[in-house]
């Protein structure tokens, strides 16, 4: 059995002062996909990971402070890729991906299209790209987990207020329409396979207490290739982990990884 946890962090440094060491090492994941590190592997002290058994891999924006992912992995991966080939995506920092015999797993940054038309029209072109590559990807790799930050509530159980929000960027039918595409192209929403509840959010706004409220969107997820659903164990939000706006998510998976 292996551990899996995505996590958003919203700026690693920041995340760090916040004991986020100390919350790593009391859930134990055996992979870590981390999201919006904000810093590069130059700007941070390595071995307080290396510590705790970790073997970190880093792909960073090039613009500093912004974007960027990590993948902290406890088993030595047989290859890592950093990005997806396409120059635009890797500038940003969104794609790293590694790979352990037979199964792949990637820790991905969609884009948000909040600040405007511009972005909403590049995180669009991202979401074509992004279904051509992974389809691409699983005919040489065809045991995937795809993790991450995907800036995206599917339905309307994964957004608080599903009227109000209706065209606002991340839950616009046409991004929606997208996140169904996948499901149907045979990639698992694994929390979704396992937990039809509502009011199960990864995300919160720092504005108006939202987090105490749970007013919330449910944008980081655990997709599985339908090969892998049998070997699904486990798929839960950890929402009492207060490092960032995000929380993590965890998925137990029946893989080995060395």
């Amino acid at each position: 059995m292996s551990k899996f946890i995505s996590y958003n962090v919203n700026g690693i440094r920041a995340a760090l002062k916040k004991d986020w060491l100390d919350w790593l090492q009391s859930v134990d994941p055996d992979v870590v996909c981390i999201q919006e590190t904000k810093a590069r592997k130059d700007q941070l002290e390595i071995s307080q990971f290396e510590d705790l058994g970790y073997k970190t891999y880093w792909h960073s924006a090039e613009k500093k402070g912004y974007s960027s992912v990590a993948l902290f992995s406890k088993t030595e991966p047989d290859h890592v890729e950093y990005g997806c080939g396409i120059e635009k995506y890797d500038r940003e920092g969104r794609i790293l991906r590694a790979d352990y015999g037979d199964f792949s797993v990637l820790s991905c940054y969609f884009p948000s299209g909040t600040t405007g038309d511009e972005r909403q029209a590049f995180k669009m072109q991202f979401l074509d790209d992004f279904y051509g590559y992974i389809n691409e990807l699983r005919k040489s790799r065809p045991k995937l987990l795809v993790s991450g930050d995907i800036n995206i509530c599917h339905t309307e159980i994964d957004i608080h207020n599903p009227v109000t929000n209706k065209d606002t960027s991340g839950f616009k039918p046409e991004e929606r329409a997208w996140v169904s595409k996948l499901i149907e192209a045979g990639f698992v929403d694994s929390f979704r396979e396992l937990n039809k509840e509502p009011h199960n959010y990864t995300w919160w706004s720092y504005r108006a207490g939202a987090r105490k409220r749970n007013l919330g969107w449910r944008i980081d997820y655990h997709f599985i290739t339908e090969n892998l659903k049998d070997q699904l164990k486990r798929s839960v939000i950890l929402p009492d982990a207060v490092h960032s706006d995000h929380c993590p998510i965890l998925i137990d998976l029946d893989v080995s990884l060395s």
